[in-house]
């Protein structure tokens, strides 16, 4: 074993192996895996290992694409084949036709990668599948690439493409410790002996916080027990004279796939049961739980029903093995929070279906420091500090039990609530509020115009529509307030603030006190990576000359590691975070500063407190630091208060609103409002697959002020002119808005994809965000938006279609 690498990858399952290959893919050979046991010993072994392309988000079907294509070349190697059906086909079930919209809309994202899924109806589905049933089936989804690969046979020929590229594997080695040194470099402690290394990855799965534990870190995983049993030999499946297709039944919660003459039957029982909570047996290797066929009987019971030939068919053995799950279900593939040269790549559920994407799209971030796609929806930091295992345990039932039941628009599932609460979660509750979760903060939703009112959870328009348009209606012609809870907030300290900020944002940053500024922080490929308020808090009885740089509530480890990694030795800069400190009510609306004005002494007119002030006042007796901005496109204050005395400034600010008829509003009317403001969110217009003059956001960009990060690379990129461009949409369409992934189209195809869309109250229009090709960017350009299985009129319309000179926010 060598004594030193540039990469030491622990962990020698489908995450490790493909994390190896892939680096050497990306040109670096000096690499290493470490295993305890053998290659596969642990999840791996035992998958039930189906390869499908679904997925719910553009990133998850474009790494599944790249593993099937993989796994396509590695099945014809004529020197290492690999055992891979591929093109067997799968049909994805659903009873409602709530369940089929999504299916419809799935169709229409995949398109967007390249992928061609099918909607089906119930009769389709039993032709494709002559072992079913159609009763109580209204259709499902059909993917014609779906099949099964041979675990043990792809990670061995991964780890064998790796040590002809120059990787080293090394099997029964267990890692005894990891000691980080003050360069950032590691040391390795294995019982055959020590292994420094640059960058760490944790590839551990179901021994994942073991590895974690010597880094001084956990992650967000839990294990479940899973069983699938194989049956013997089925007559019909001979005589269908083709390969079954694969089932995934959300209606009974069960999946099977054909194996040999007959089945593999896998269950999803609601009686689940986590596994290795209290620490796992160091002997526990090429091993499986016990058969526990009775917690499955309800399950059977349904699989039954749907698939009658499984009552007449004998069991050939049973599989009973640990699965890992994360808070979501996505896996954790990229940087671990709050440490250098260190990533992950676990809690991989389907782990062989999509280990070769993950593989490759980690192997890209340790190279280069980003990946082609935005892999946010996989990056371990988008869980913050409340991401214990035991809300993940909790997470991970509820997954379970909803295997195949994908989440709707707006749905929050009640596992693990309330994880995060201000002083005013329960008073809101009280007054009617719907809660939704944002980085496991409650934050409200909606107004509940009655106790008993319901939503119906989908993908078209419905109940909420109405509030949702009274809340925005009470803001535009009166006065609204609203809490944020979670929202990021750092603040900076020392002599050199803003020079750092003025190297990391690739636009002018305010220097003046008592004003505010929005920048942008580019990566080193010239796409944009963060956005960041910035505002400059005069020194005062509560602290020095500071800076507060305020981001999205998802984004605090993000933009923490991001800050501190490019902050020099020698810069006297001092970042704190109070993200769990401070809540923000937000008071919005033409009658705002009327309200404001009544809670809090001082003058707050248009002269003396200008749209983007801040300032430290006191609302009421609660102190709070109060800024002139707006994400509603109103006369709006952020107004930013200690959660000690959150419920003080809120009584203050309700009591001086009672004359102004003061209501109540959520996010859902935030993001109408804003989208008619073209005002973007990270992470879901804001993306680092794209660049800022692609974004629209070329007024936020100097490129003479002098050096940023990204500046060169950027310059680049506006040489060679921009691949997509951001455009707002005008849909012709009432009952149901576009979702993010949909395609937008013209006569000759495909040419973007939705980013964000609702309906805008203010303007009557149904609208969407999306990146679109330059050709097809331009204002008054007629295009189609894929909406439910319709393609539908729509047309490209200015930014800010509601008050776009801005003159009610600077009111």
């Amino acid at each position: 074993m060598r004594d030193q690498a540039r990469v030491v990858i622990i962990g020698g399952g489908i995450a490790g192996c493909s994390a190896l290959y892939h680096l050497t893919k990306e040109g670096w050979s000096d690499v290493m895996l470490i295993e305890r046991d053998e290659l596969t010993s642990g999840t791996t072994w035992h998958s039930a290992a189906q390869v499908t392309n679904f997925g719910m988000t553009q990133t998850m079907i474009g790494l599944k694409s790249h593993s099937i294509a993989l796994y396509k070349e590695l099945r014809d190697d004529p020197e290492y084949p690999v055992g891979y059906n591929y093109g067997d086909g799968g049909i994805r079930l659903a009873n409602t036709e709530a369940h089929m919209d999504g299916y419809r809309h799935f169709v229409s994202l995949a398109a967007g990668m390249g992928v061609d899924f099918e909607v089906i109806d119930a009769e389709e589905c039993a032709r494709r599948h002559p072992l079913i049933s159609t009763e109580n089936l209204l259709g499902g989804l059909w993917d014609p690439t779906d099949g099964h690969i041979d675990p043990a046979q792809l990670c061995q020929a991964l780890a064998r493409r790796a040590r002809l590229a120059g990787a080293e594997v090394n099997r029964h080695t267990p890692v005894t410790g990891l000691t980080q040194h003050a360069d950032h470099t590691w040391t390795v402690h294995t019982e055959k002996g020590d292994v420094k290394a640059e960058i760490v990855v944790n590839a551990g799965g179901y021994r994942c916080n073991e590895i974690g534990a010597m880094m001084g870190v956990s992650h967000p995983v839990a294990s479940m027990e899973h069983q699938y049993f194989l049956t013997e030999d089925i007559p019909a499946i001979a005589e269908a004279g083709h390969r079954i297709p694969l089932l995934r039944c959300p209606i009974s919660d069960y999946y099977s796939r054909q194996e040999k003459g007959g089945l593999l039957v896998g269950f999803y029982e609601q009686d689940c049961r986590t596994w290795g909570m209290d620490g796992i047996d160091p002997k526990f290797t090429n091993d499986l739980c016990p058969d526990d066929l009775d917690r499955v009987m309800d399950v059977l019971e349904g699989a039954f029903a749907r698939m009658p030939a499984l009552m007449e068919t004998g069991i050939r053995s049973i599989v009973n093995g640990p699965i890992t799950y994360t808070i979501d279900g996505a896996p954790l593939v990229g940087p671990i929070p709050g440490k250098h040269n260190a990533f992950c790549i676990v809690g991989l559920r389907a782990g062989l279906g999509e280990g070769g994407g993950h593989g490759w799209l980690l192997a890209q971030q340790i190279v280069h420091g980003e990946a082609e796609y935005d892999t946010w929806v996989i990056d371990p930091r988008r869980f913050t500090g409340h991401a214990s295992v035991e809300l993940t345990a909790l997470k991970a039932i509820e997954d379970y039990q909803n295997e195949f039941r994908f989440h709707f628009p707006h749905e929050h599932r009640p596992a693990g609530r309330p994880m995060k609460t201000t002083p005013l979660t329960s008073l809101l509750a009280a007054e009617g509020a719907e809660l939704g979760t944002v980085n496991g903060w409650e934050r409200v939703d909606y107004i509940k115009p009655s106790p008993d009112f319901s939503e119906t959870l989908g993908f078209r328009f419905n109940e909420v529509h109405s509030v949702v348009a009274g809340e925005v209606k009470a803001v535009s012609t009166g006065v609204g307030l609203c809490e944020v809870s979670g929202f990021n907030r750092f603040e900076l300290t020392g002599t050199d603030v803003h020079s750092f900020l003025d190297r990391m944002i690739c636009g002018r940053v305010t220097k003046k006190p008592g004003r505010v500024g929005l920048g942008y922080l580019l990566n080193h490929h010239g796409m944009l990576k963060a956005e960041a308020t910035i505002a400059n808090i005069p020194a005062s009885e509560r602290g020095p000359d500071r800076v507060w740089y305020g981001s999205a509530a998802a984004s605090e480890y993000h933009d923490m590691d991001w800050l501190n990694l490019h902050l020099k030795p020698d810069e006297d800069v001092t970042i704190r975070s109070l993200t769990n400190a401070q809540t923000i009510l937000v008071l919005a609306g033409p009658k705002s500063r009327d309200v404001l004005s009544a809670a809090a002494r001082g003058d707050w007119s248009k002269q003396a407190f200008p749209w983007l002030s801040v300032r430290e006042a006191y609302i009421g007796i609660a102190p709070a630091t109060v800024l002139g901005v707006s994400f509603s496109g109103e006369l709006a204050y952020e107004i930013h208060v200690p959660n000690e005395n959150l419920a003080a400034a809120y009584t203050a600010l309700r009591k001086a609103g009672e004359q102004h008829g003061l209501q109540l509003f959520g996010a859902r009317a935030v993001d109408s409002m804003r989208l008619e403001k073209g005002f973007l969110h990270w992470k879901v217009d804001l993306l680092t697959e794209f660049d800022p003059f692609e974004t629209g956001l070329d007024r936020f960009v100097t490129l003479d002020k002098g050096d940023f990060i990204g500046r060169e690379a950027l310059m680049q990129r506006i040489d060679a002119g921009p691949k997509r461009k951001l455009v707002t949409l005008a849909i012709d369409a009432s009952d149901a808005p576009a979702h993010a992934g949909a395609s937008v189209k013209t006569a000759d195809g495909i040419v973007g994809t939705v980013t964000s869309a609702g309906w805008g109250h203010r303007t009557g229009l149904n609208l969407a965000y999306a990146f679109v090709t330059p050709s097809s960017s331009e204002e008054g350009q007629e295009l189609t938006v894929d909406i439910l299985g319709q393609s539908l009129p729509a047309r490209v319309i200015a930014f800010a279609p509601y008050d776009p000179k801005h003159e009610r926010m600077r009111a």
